[in-house]
């Protein structure tokens, strides 16, 4: 794997301040991010504020060198999706893990990887907004050595990448599109070999233009790893591969460095398999999982093809309330966890470490989560919970800072989000 320039503002980050406005922060208390790990505080001693979200150090660090390993071993890249946690400090241990770059979903994600020293992003979108695209070609200008890629689709979506490519004067590198390949009742992408060379016909055509591969996103085509969804994964994969092929025999991917990237964080196994031959054909596999660094306790625990991953995130919270038998209510709720495809899962408590089998998290309010509790679990009101997240995409973004803790509970430090 290629090594990545290291992000050179994160101190800027750690000099921010936490108070009031940050969730966990005991009410009251104002410090600097880097002296954090300095109080001497232990989620296990109540010492911050709840419902409070943290990660766990060396899940983390045992998270990054697993999936190191995994693209060492096949050859692959890995280029994180940022849009997971939006963490400068997380970005700059990913880079130093040896990551290929970092990918984004939209130009906001780009600015902020650039403000801290990413040179290379792979946008998984189409950028169609004029005021984007102009921001995006503007930057390609100034800094002729950064590599910003993304996505079209479209023979109209070349034409606005065209459009704004052509309005700046002045000599730069081509702009690197990947064509997008997609699946019926999907996304966005082609839907067929006849789309796709069209659209790459009208990049050929583009002064400022550079068609450098083809991309697609395999998760939409489903969320368990049976053999029906497998199968329909590999199909999908296989249209990948050969839009790939069909384009590089018609002479219309750039000569130059040449990409071919997929994989999410449940199927990369998958998209390493089948996108790896490619390689013959000059390709760099890239994988763009962001999932796998935090990993979760629901979804990809279940659905991860990489053993040995750790769930690195947790909410704790406690009890308000325990107003009728088998019911607690506790204080967090869709403000604070995410709920889109399934709701928190109780883990342990603070104090005892008592099992919490077969208590349940049936729904979520605004601040208030109900959680159903068998009749051989008592639960006081103040009693403190852990609950393990699923889906880790939608935990980062309600929060401006996450504590991080050392395998003894001890706050250690904190990650920011820039959202």
């Amino acid at each position: 794997m290629n090594s990545g320039q290291l992000p050179t503002d994160i101190g800027d980050v750690s000099e921010d301040g936490l108070d009031w406005r940050d969730k966990g922060m005991p009410p009251g208390q104002a410090i600097a991010l880097a002296d954090l790990s300095q109080q001497g505080w232990n989620i296990l001693a109540g010492d911050a504020g709840s419902p409070v979200a943290v990660l766990r150090q060396s899940a983390l660090a045992r998270n990054l060198a697993t999936m190191r390993d995994f693209c060492e071993e096949h050859g692959v890249e890995i280029a994180p999706h940022a849009k997971t946690h939006m963490s400068p400090q997380l970005v700059a241990r990913q880079l130093a893990a040896g990551a290929w770059g970092m990918t984004a979903a939209v130009p906001h994600h780009v600015a902020v990887l650039l403000r801290f020293g990413v040179r290379r992003v792979l946008v998984a979108n189409e950028i169609t907004d004029r005021a984007g695209l102009a921001w995006v070609a503007g930057r390609l200008l100034e800094d002729p050595e950064l590599d910003i890629l993304w996505y079209v689709d479209s023979v109209a979506g070349v034409r606005l990448a065209a459009a704004a490519m052509s309005a700046l004067p002045g000599n730069r590198n081509p702009a690197r599109l990947l064509l997008e390949v997609g699946h019926p009742d999907g996304r966005s992408g082609v839907r067929s070999r006849d789309d796709a060379l069209a659209v790459a016909g009208a990049v050929a055509e583009s002064p400022g233009l550079a068609l450098a591969g083809v991309a697609g996103f395999e998760g939409t085509v489903g969320h368990d790893r049976t053999p029906a969804t497998r199968e329909r994964v590999a199909n999908f994969l296989t249209a990948v591969r050969d839009t790939f092929v069909a384009l590089d025999d018609a002479g219309l991917l750039t000569p130059e460095e040449r990409v071919v990237t997929a994989g999410g964080s449940a199927f990369f196994d998958q998209v390493t398999d089948m996108l790896t031959p490619l390689r013959d054909r000059g390709a760099v596999v890239v994988l763009r999982s962001g999932c796998y660094l935090t990993h979760d306790h629901g979804l990809y625990e279940r659905v991860t093809p990489l053993p040995g991953l750790k769930p690195a995130l947790r909410l704790w919270s406690e009890v308000l309330s325990v107003p009728e038998p088998g019911l607690a209510i506790a204080g967090f709720g869709k403000r604070d966890a995410p709920y889109d495809i399934e709701p928190p899962i109780p883990l342990r408590m603070r104090d005892d470490g008592r099992s919490l089998d077969g208590m349940a998290v049936e729904r979520s309010m605004d601040q208030h989560a109900i959680c159903r509790v068998p009749a051989s679990l008592r639960l006081e009101v103040g009693e403190v919970v852990a609950f393990g997240i699923s889906h880790p995409c939608a935990a980062f973004d309600r929060r401006r800072v996450l504590f991080e803790l050392d395998d003894d509970d001890r706050v250690v430090g904190a990650v920011a989000t820039l959202f």
